[in-house]
């Protein structure tokens, strides 16, 4: 029955919001903040980050990586190469990366033991602007705005049959099925689909679509125990690297046609 109901007052909650299409045709929830409000808080974030975790003293890193992320930035449509692009390279040993709205880019110097060549960081890089081009952002935070507004309905109308008890039962419950049913479904599904976004952006960039394989293989081989896929916030390995490998010969065309039309990355 709470599970009924958390399903019900999510439904609810989040009909009230607008929709729109993802890059892969996907029905969205957006719109639980605007778009100056997210750049806003992407730029406080990223803000923040520079202000706690120290960047890299290597001039040529940073030129690297910056010249990766103006490639991919380069065959955005129009409305995104506005953005004022801004990147940093945080010396720190995890093999990782993130953008955020408002054209933030932040790369961690762990990536390079994984991102061998400049087309693996660019599959790192394109994946990661992926996520922001695909309002991915936009949809999290209303979905969880849709979720919590959901538990406190699914509270009150326990309470008021059943006590406070029962209320905050179903509250503490309900966060554990939002998480796992609702919340974290919709994150595996925005991770692969910013496989797809990425994957065609550094095709079109010029960076060679297979890469993204060799990085993923790399990321597996360095990754250790990882939870359940149902549990997960990230595909399977297996799963994704065959999607990629899949979707890499498809892009050839594409990338051979950047190739000849002069995207042609030289960043080292």
């Amino acid at each position: 029955m709470r599970k009924l109901l958390l399903s019900i007052a999510i439904a609810t909650t989040v009909a009230a919001c607008a929709t729109t299409t993802s890059p892969t045709g996907r029905k969205q929830y957006v719109g639980a903040v605007s778009e100056a409000e997210l750049a806003q808080l992407g730029a406080q974030a990223f803000a923040e980050m520079k202000a706690k975790t120290p960047q890299t003293n290597d001039a040529r890193q940073a030129a690297y990586v910056r010249c990766v992320v103006n490639d991919i930035v380069a065959v955005l449509p129009a409305d995104w190469r506005r953005t004022g692009w801004e990147t940093a390279v945080f010396a720190d040993d995890q093999a990782n990366a993130f953008a955020l709205p408002g054209g933030k880019v932040g790369v961690y110097t762990g990536i390079f033991k994984v991102a061998r060549n400049q087309d693996q960081l660019a599959a790192v890089v394109a994946h990661e602007i992926g996520h922001v081009v695909s309002h991915h952002h936009d949809e999290r935070i209303t979905r969880q705005a849709g979720a919590q507004g959901a538990l406190q309905m699914i509270g009150a109308l326990l309470g008021s049959r059943y006590g406070q008890g029962a209320a905050n039962a179903a509250v503490q419950g309900g966060s554990i099925l939002a998480q796992t049913g609702f919340l974290l479904p919709g994150s595996r599904t925005q991770e692969s689909e910013a496989d797809v976004v990425g994957q065609q952006l550094m095709a079109q960039a010029g960076f060679d679509p297979r890469a993204a394989v060799n990085l993923w293989q790399n990321m597996a081989a360095a990754g250790g125990s990882r939870p359940p896929e149902w549990l997960s916030t990230h595909p399977d390995p297996q799963s994704r690297l065959s999607e990629l490998r899949a979707r890499a010969d498809g892009l050839l065309p594409t990338y051979e046609q950047a190739r000849a039309a002069g995207r042609r990355p030289n960043c080292g």
